[in-house]
């Protein structure tokens, strides 16, 4: 897969509210799909496994298993990845203009 194709699966996987709360969840500590579709009791455990794979597909969790369980972990680097191309570049610049701004407020008037 190209790096295009992985960032767009990226984006695909951030694009659902309910992928990011389980990344949100696995950020604390990893945990079982179990554990994972019990948080979401909307969602029936198969749901819960298809956005998984989206996840996964995307590399934003790793899956280990362990006898009958499957353990989830978040993997933040696709995400940084993300930040360092589309938007630490655009954080700098507005961190200096508002360095340039406060300058600007607290010198005093001539």
């Amino acid at each position: 897969m190209s790096s295009g194709d992985d960032h767009d699966a990226i984006f695909k996987a951030l694009g659902d509210s309910r992928r990011r709360a389980m990344l949100d969840l696995l950020k604390t500590q990893p945990r079982t799909t179990g554990e994972l579709a019990d948080h979401f009791p909307e969602l029936d455990r198969t749901t819960v496994m298809q956005h998984l794979g989206v996840l996964e597909k995307a590399g934003l969790v790793i899956v280990k298993r362990r006898g009958r369980h499957r353990w989830n972990y978040f993997n933040p680097l696709p995400i940084k990845e993300i930040h360092d191309r589309w938007i630490s570049r655009y954080a700098a610049g507005a961190v200096e203009l508002l360095a340039r701004l406060k300058s600007d407020l607290e010198e005093e008037p001539e």
